[in-house]
């Protein structure tokens, strides 16, 4: 007012005042002189005051009862005209506030006198409130009577007046209120108001100040009024309304709390007067049942009264608000009676009204949670809070089930709704008739209940509707919906109040815990212990608070969610749902942060059931204990409310049908907008709020589940779910607007899950777990069939892994543990799956950026790669198939970096099994030769062995033999790594092995590891071998044959790189071990003819069986080893069991060569033979000259490492100093043994003996399979005897010839097949040798040289070659015997192919050759040795001519001629040179024996019983006979001279020969033509000479000789004689006939012997012939002349030639007396 303090003010305030007083006298000139005496004094006044005070104002407000009084005289005229210009004046009199106390009072008793007279009352209205308004001056009586003058014209009869009173009351009374609060401001520095205690009971005032007495004294009079009661203060009060004072309660109530609560004497005002009048007040409401007939009470109910009623929920409403804290208990009442007017039988408007009263507490968190701390959690106290809550439920659910019958308007439909039948009436149809079309209202809908939703309100805000109705004194129509609208509201406020009260409070802690938190890690003590302190604090407080929330919650969630559930389902206004849902969610989320499982588990199942068609059979929302809910009934104060059941006849648009999620899906459901909204709350539940959810994930994500399902969504790449068509079943319909939802679902799917990297680890184990049981389940319900199963959860599992890599140890196990499972399911689909999940997540955790990296983080690494080990335990292939798919993808991407996960990566592709298919085992090798060809170098060498086990394996499986042999080509790969980087693999071993065997030690274990005490890098030269030794009887021949060239080229090539101690394990486990198996395996190998290998291949006869196809791999692994033994016999021979290996090995090669196949035994001796060469390790006689080499430092060549710089050297070389000096340390170089070494070569040969005499031994029994050797075969065992032979001469001895004579006979015994012969007989013409028969001479010759060059004793032995060569050269008339083989002349045998299965013939071979050549050497020898001592004494001479004997006695019936004519030749040749010999050892008798032989093979060959074949030419025949005179001469020559030294009998016998010879040799086979070649006249005629000679000559040193000679020769002439006379005695008697032929060639011979004889005589020196010779010659004559009568004109001429040389006895001789006296 600071306007009216200036000059300018005051002046005009002057001139107004003035100009007011001149007014009022003017008008009250005439009629009122008083009146104008008394303005004109106060103009006079005004003037003197203004004229003597400089504060014009201050003296003014002294003086005014002065100044005023002219204006009170004038309205005390009562003249209307006056009185306002009076009331003017006066107004600003007081505007300037120039009035005292005492003017005041002045005015206001001329106001009342106004009033009484019913004069100006809107002016005088106007001027109390300036009054009052503008200062203080006015208190107490007269503050009371300006009221009261208020009050009386509230009353009045005028409308306008009224109102204005009413309105100028309300000013007045905020007035006095504030007077006192402006009080309060002013003393509040001065004294503080002690706090009040509740039970205070005084009465007195006298303690107020003014301003407070007014307000006091007004308050309580009010209170007095509206009881009905007299005030105390207000005299003069006439009339009062009840409901005017309760608004003017109220208004001071809600204006003025500060009033109450810090005056103790207000506050007792309130509890002891305002309370008990509202509840007195409340009594009819709470009496009344709507309904009820008066009757059955004794006095009749007041009824409630609208006005009355909704001012005192007004004034509740205010206490409730404003002074809980002063009046809890009475609170509990109002409270109490608030929910009970909800009741269904209290009126409709009165539950509107309490709707509304409810509502405005609701908006007001903090003030319920005051109630939940004061009454809930109180013991026996009613539970307020929860009973609002429950009573709002039961309210809704009311609404439902009732139909609203308060009001006129919806009586009607009462009946409607009763009667059961449909809502007919348009007016209840919600429909809006709009320009002919038709727009959906927002409303519930239950069960035929339609009740629209109203905008009421702004969320959050309580702004009431029937509340602010002062004005009405009817109780109004409460439009439908209304109160459900309200209701709906105070559910969703009071959710949205309370959750954001609890979530505040708790997040203040959890920031105030976290700040504490970190303040406890200061460093100093003291501190420490400030911070505990204030930590415990705020802890208790925590508690507290935690108590309190948790109370809250557990109080009204029951009630909210029956409510909200019932809304939800009610609801067909997406904007209510989307509410109704969020408020489950919140109310979920907060439950899940306090940790109240059931509560936040009751809501999801709520959010979840919405979720989901009507009735679906879901069983986890069925048997969680949440959803116990919907089956038991909560008692709501008293009643009992059952819980509805969803209702299925919801007007809601179907937006798509799809298949439920069951074992047996029966037809098809469908899903409404609604049904996608909740969904899509769930998600947003389970993305904004999944760190609370804990177990109740599992509800939520088995909904999800269904959803998707349903909705046809399907898993794609990395876990998201894409729309994709349903694969059985009617195929899912989707309406266009669910189609554009689906995307934006499926993409908040995938962020939901991958949310759940910011979730703690354990509400990630809680969502796994969740997700594991879901696909359980969805496992299960895929056993047994082959349906499309639900792929939610394995796909939700792969994507939860994905985006969790950084901490995916915590969750690894579980996940993958689960994954493994699904792979094992039977159906495809879901196995496919879990595959594709597993593998993915495999593929991410190690592509994955970790930190520390995996390289450093090996255990993890481990785990990662440890499920795709796992996979290998499950046999479906389509899930080996991934595995592999990965490993190889693994590879690619991550191959240099495995590590120590390489066993783990082996072991899958070690794991694939033969009978896990062709593409499985492909895919698998694929992987392999990625390794083999590009990571050897980056894993650890301890990782070497096992791909050396895994290649292997492959080689071993038969699915695809082209795998197989690649594999054996990596294993050759591999050892030609090994080669290379053989030092770095060595010491990374070595040191790899020291650290195992210290944790061996430390453990107290041994370590096991194959091939033990082998260093390990020799250990994985072991492991390649072993593995292809396995391979090398692999039933597959191309298999076998691969492996076993690769064994062999590996041992050859890298084996110096083993340590020599090695090499006994090579031998003995390795190579002798594969022998024993190869040779088990071909002696039992299946003889039955293989049609085809496979396919369209043909078969080489020699390979088409599997014994054959063994044969080869026996041959090849024989051949192998012997090699090794061969060329690294340097390494062998020291190893100390070399002669047991020899042994072995002999053994092996021994039974090879018995084996009945031709391939393996020849093969057998060669490699025999390959042995046999071996180079005798050097002696010091023959050091070749490269030995020196060796004596330089030997370390150089040792394998240890001596120094830093020394390695061992990769050396191939095999010099023979390198070979003495590898492996010797610094001693010399080793000489083996010469002994041992001579017992090798024995062994040796008794391996041969046992080979050849078992080969050569002709069988028992002969059929068409019998086993007999092959030309090759002898021939090669042949020719190993001269290399063996070298080695053992020495000790050879005449036992060893003997056995070696039997072998060579057998052996050239053995017939060959007539298939075979065209390959090995030269055709039968031709005399050539075989090579067996070459090979057996040779044999021979190689011991005969060495005889001849060897001592003495060894000369013994040239009988025994005698012997044996002459028994071959017995073949040649007498072919041998190979046991009862029947044997075909080689001219005989059918040479035919054709027969297959006909018996093979067997033929001799033509020996003649062999026997002749075997003579040939006899005779060579013999002349070599024919002196030596063991050839004279063991008759050797004797035997080679008994042995002639035979061909020359069958002559010409020998097989070939050339027999008889060699013989011939031989007998010639060696008797020339043995009977020299013979002669010479005459006396010791040794040759008495021969003399007889020899005449008797004289004998038959000279006088064969053999006839000449019929086509004997005469040219042949001439010369054979020059044959017979060469024999006859070397009688001559070489027998007869030496007559003396020759026993006499052997002399008679050759000299009877010759006498025979002389006279008849013919032959009686001659035709008559040929008769006198024919008769061996040349012969006759030698043996005549020789007799003759031998008879005369002068030499005859003995008589007995000459005696024998003679007898000869008169037996030869005697015998002529006789011939003579019985041919002429024939002759005679025969008569014309002609004698026979024969007796005619006799006589021809005997004339021709005598003609010879006469010349032999003639010839031989007289003095030889005895004279008694002569006599019988001449006596002959006579006889020979009685022939001439003979008629046969041969014998004439034959007579004629006999006669003419008796010429020259027609004389006598002259010294015929002197020398017969002599």
């Amino acid at each position: 007012m600071s306007g009216t303090n200036s000059p300018e003010a005051v002046k005009k305030l002057l001139e107004n005042m003035q100009s007011d007083l001149r007014a009022l006298s003017l008008e009250c000139k005439k009629k009122f002189p008083p009146v104008k005496e008394a303005a004109e004094s106060g103009i006079i006044k005004v003037k003197t005051i203004a004229a003597r005070n400089t504060e014009i104002l201050a003296a003014l407000k002294e003086n005014s009862s002065e100044v005023v009084q002219p204006f009170l005289m004038g309205c005390g005229t009562k003249e209307p005209k006056i009185t306002q210009l009076c009331l003017a004046a006066i107004q600003r009199l007081m505007s300037h506030e120039v009035v005292s106390e005492t003017a005041a009072g002045n005015i206001i008793n001329m106001l009342w006198q106004l009033m009484e007279n019913s004069l100006e009352e809107l002016k005088l209205l106007q001027t109390v409130l300036v009054l009052l308004t503008t200062n203080t001056v006015v208190h107490d009586e007269a503050l009371s009577k300006a009221i009261v003058l208020c009050f009386r014209l509230h009353f009045t009869k005028d409308n306008i007046t009224n109102n204005t009173a009413a309105a100028t009351v309300r000013q007045v009374v905020t007035v006095v209120f504030e007077r006192m609060v402006a009080e309060d401001e002013r003393h509040r520095d001065i004294l503080e108001q002690p706090v009040l205690q509740a039970n205070s009971n005084r009465r007195s005032v006298s303690t107020l100040k003014p301003c407070a007495k007014d307000a006091y004294m007004l308050f309580q009079d009010l209170c007095q009024l509206v009881n009905a009661d007299a005030p105390y203060w207000l005299v003069g009060m006439t009339e009062m309304t009840r409901t005017f004072g309760l608004e003017l309660l109220e208004s001071v109530l809600n204006d003025f709390p500060q009033v109450f609560l810090q005056h103790q004497e207000f506050s007792f005002l309130l509890k002891e007067r305002v309370c008990p009048l509202v509840i007195k007040l409340f009594s009819p409401n709470i009496k009344f049942r709507q309904g009820s007939s008066t009757s059955s009470s004794p006095a009749p109910v007041e009824k409630p009264y609208f006005p009355i009623c909704m001012r005192l929920l007004r004034v509740v409403s205010v206490l409730i608000k404003q002074f809980y804290s002063l009046l809890v208990t009475e609170c509990e009442i109002f409270l109490s009676l608030l929910v009970k007017f909800l009741d269904a039988d209290k009126p409709q408007w009165l539950r509107a009204v309490a709707v509304e009263s409810i509502h405005r507490l609701c908006v007001q968190p903090q003030l319920l949670r005051s109630f939940c701390q004061s009454y809930d959690m109180k013991q026996h106290s009613t539970k307020v809070f929860r009973d609002i809550v429950n009573a709002l439920g039961s309210f809704i659910q009311s609404l439902f089930l009732v139909p609203p019958t308060g009001s006129p308007a919806t009586t009607n439909q009462a009946g409607n709704n009763n009667s059961g039948g449909p809502v007919s009436a348009p007016a209840n149809s919600g429909m809006v008739g709009i320009g002919g079309g038709v727009t959906l209202l927002p409303a519930f809908e239950y069960r035929g209940t339609w009740i629209p939703i109203l905008t009421i309100t702004v969320q959050g805000s309580a702004k009431a509707t029937y509340l602010e109705m002062l004005d009405k004194v009817e109780p109004p129509t409460i439009p439908e919906g209304y109160a459900m609208s309200v209701a709906f509201h105070c559910l969703l406020d009071l959710v949205r109040g309370i959750t954001s009260m609890i979530e505040g409070e708790l997040g203040e802690v959890e920031t105030e815990c976290q700040t504490t938190t970190e303040g406890a890690s200061s460093p100093t003590q003291s501190s420490e212990q400030q911070d505990l302190q204030s930590t415990s604090d705020q802890m208790d407080k925590e508690i507290v608070s935690r108590a309190v929330w948790e109370e809250m919650v557990n109080a009204c969630w029951c009630g909210l969610l029956a409510a909200l559930s019932l809304l939800l389902d009610a609801s067909t206004d997406e904007a209510a749902t989307e509410n109704i849902l969020k408020a489950e969610l919140t109310m979920a989320a907060l439950c899940g942060r306090l940790g109240l499982v059931t509560s936040r588990d009751a809501f999801i199942t709520a959010i979840c059931k919405g979720s989901l068609p009507p009735h679906y059979a879901l069983t986890v929302l069925n048997t969680t204990t949440a959803a116990t809910l919907s089956n038991k009934s909560y008692s709501i104060q008293g009643q009992s409310v059952m819980m509805i059941s969803p209702s299925s006849e919801s007007h809601q648009q179907v937006v798509a049908v799809g298949q439920p999620l069951a074992v047996q899906p029966q037809g098809t459901v469908m899903l409404t907008s609604k049904n996608i909204q909740c969904m899509r709350t769930l998600l947003n539940l389970a993305h904004c709020h999944g760190a609370v959810l804990g177990t109740s994930w599992q509800l939520v994500l088995a909904t999800l589940q269904h959803l998707v399902w349903i909705l046809g969504l399907k898993p794609s790449s990395g876990g998201a779910l894409k729309p994709g068509r349903a694969v059985e079943g009617p195929s899912t319909v989707l309406t266009t607007a669910v189609m554009t939802d689906l995307p934006v679902i499926s993409n908040i799917l995938s962020r939901l899950f991958e949310s759940s990297q910011y979730l703690d680890d354990v509400s990630l184990h809680h969502l796994i777990n969740a997700l594991c049981s879901l696909s359980l389940e969805a496992m299960d319900m895929a056993y047994g069939n082959n349906k499309e199963p639900s792929l939610f959860a394995v796909a939700k599992l792969l994507e939860t892994g994905l985006v969790n890599m950084h901490r995916i140890e915590i969750l690894w196990r579980p996940l993958t543990g689960h994954l493994l499972e699904v792979c094992q399911h039977p159906n495809s689909r879901m196995r496919e799956w879990g595959a594709e999940a597993l593998t993915s997540l495999i593929k991410a955790g190690l592509t994955f950026n970790h930190d520390p990296p995996l390289s450093q983080n090996q255990r993890l690494q481990l785990l990662l790669l440890n499920p795709l080990k796992e996979m290998s335990n499950i046999n479906h292939p389509d899930i080996r198939l991934k595995q592999l798919e990965c490993v190889l993808q693994i590879l690619q991407s991550q191959g240099d970096s495995l590590g120590p996960g390489w066993p783990l990566v082996l072991g899958v592709m070690g794991a694939i099994r033969n009978d896990q298919g062709e593409s499985l085992i492909r895919t698998a090798f694929q992987c392999l030769q990625l390794v083999v060809t590009d990571f050897l170098p980056t894993m650890p060498c301890t990782c070497l062995q096992i791909v050396v086990d895994v290649a292997g394996s492959f080689g071993l499986h038969n699915q695809e033999l082209n795998i197989s042999l690649t594999s054996i080509g990596l294993l050759w790969n591999i050892s030609d790594y090994f080669f290379q980087r053989g030092e770095t693999i060595e010491k990374e071993l070595n040191k790899e092995e020291a650290a195992q065997q210290k944790q061996a030690e430390e453990k107290g274990v041994v370590l096991n590891r194959p091939f033990h005490p082998a260093p390990p890098f020799d250990c994985l030269w072991l492991c390649l071998y072993a593995k292809l030794g396995e391979l090398c009887v692999d039933p597959r021949p191309a298999v076998r044959k691969s492996a076993g060239q690769t064994l062999f080229s590996t041992i050859g090539a890298h084996g110096t790189l083993l340590q020599h101690s090695t090499w006994h394990t090579v031998i003995w486990k390795v190579l002798f071990h594969l022998l024993d198996r190869v040779r088990e395996s071909s002696t039992t190998a299946d003889k039955e003819k293989i049609e085809s290998g496979g396919g369209n291949i043909l078969i080489h006869h020699s390979r088409d069986t599997a014994e054959k196809q063994w044969a080869e791999t026996w041959v090849l692994t024989l051949a192998g080893v012997a090699r090794i033994f061969n060329t690294r016999r340097y390494l062998l021979q020291p190893l100390g069991d070399f002669s047991r290996a020899w042994d072995v090995l002999l053994d092996h090669i021994q039974s090879a060569a018995l084996s009945k196949n031709n391939e393996v035994s020849l093969a057998a001796l060669k490699s025999f033979q390959e042995i046999l060469q071996i180079v005798s390790p050097v002696r010091d006689s023959d050091k070749p000259e490269t030995l020196p080499v060796v004596n330089v430092p030997v370390p150089v060549l040792i394998g240890s490492i001596s120094g830093p710089g020394l390695s061992r050297p990769f050396v191939r070389t095999d010099s023979i100093g390198e070979r003495l000096g590898r492996y010797s340390s610094s001693e010399t170089p080793i000489v083996t043994d010469e002994l041992e070494d001579l017992n090798l070569w024995w062994a040796a040969w008794n391996t041969w003996y046992r080979i050849g005499s078992e080969s050569t031994k002709p069988p028992i029994t002969f059929d068409k399979l019998t086993f007999i050797p092959s030309q090759p075969f002898l021939t090669a065992l042949i020719q190993i005897f001269p290399a063996l032979y070298q080695h053992i001469k020495t000790g050879f001895n005449m036992d060893d010839l003997q056995k070696l004579g039997v072998i060579l006979h057998s052996a050239v015994s053995v017939p060959i097949s007539s298939d075979a012969s065209p390959f090995i007989l030269p055709s039968y013409t031709e005399a050539v040798l075989t090579s067996l028969q070459e090979a057996v001479l040779t044999a021979l010759d190689v011991l005969q040289k060495a005889i001849c060059v060897g001592p003495e004793n060894m000369q013994i032995m040239y009988p025994a070659i005698f012997d044996q060569l002459l028994a071959f050269v017995e073949f040649s008339c007498k072919p041998p015997q190979y046991g009862q083989l029947e044997t075909k002349h080689i001219a005989n045998a059918k040479y035919n192919q054709i027969q297959l299965f006909a018996p093979a013939e067997w033929v001799a071979l033509n020996y003649v050759p062999f026997a002749e050549r075997s003579l040939e050497v006899v005779v060579d020898l013999y002349q070599k040795t024919a002196c030596h001592k063991a050839v004279v004494n063991e008759k050797v001479l004797q035997n080679i001519i008994k042995t002639l004997r035979v061909p020359l006695s069958l002559k010409y019936s020998c097989p070939s001629e050339s027999t008889w004519k060699l013989a011939v030749s031989s007998l010639l040749k060696v008797l020339s040179i043995g009977l020299p010999v013979a002669r010479q050892h005459a006396s010791s008798g040794k040759f008495d024996s021969m003399w007889p032989e020899l005449a008797n093979t004289f004998e038959d060959f000279l006088f064969t019983k053999s006839i000449p074949p019929d086509n004997l030419s005469i040219q042949e025949f001439q010369r054979n006979e020059s044959i017979d005179v060469e024999v006859v001469q070397l009688i001559s020559t070489e027998i007869l001279p030496y007559a003396n030294f020759i026993p006499k009998e052997f002399v008679g016998q050759i000299m009877t020969m010759l006498n025979k010879g002389s006279i008849h040799s013919q032959s009686s086979s001659f035709t008559e033509a040929e008769i006198d070649i024919r008769l061996r006249e040349e012969f006759s005629k030698m043996c005549f000479e020789t007799l003759l000679q031998f008879s005369f000559s002068s030499k005859v040193t003995t008589p007995q000789e000459g005696y024998i000679s003679r007898m000869a020769l008169s037996v030869l002439l005697k015998r002529s004689q006789d011939v003579l006379h019985r041919y002429i005695e024939d002759e005679r008697l025969s008569g014309k006939c002609p004698l026979p032929r024969q007796q005619v060639t006799e006589i021809i011979f005997v004339l021709k012997a005598v003609s010879t004889l006469i010349d032999s005589l003639k010839k031989t020196q007289p003095e030889n012939v005895d004279g008694n010779t002569w006599a019988q010659v001449i006596a002959l004559y006579p006889t020979l002349v009685e022939c001439i009568t003979c008629s046969s004109s041969e014998v004439c001429s034959a007579l004629k030639e006999a006669l003419v040389p008796f010429k020259d006895f027609m004389q006598p001789p002259a010294s015929k007396v002197q020398n017969g006296e002599s």
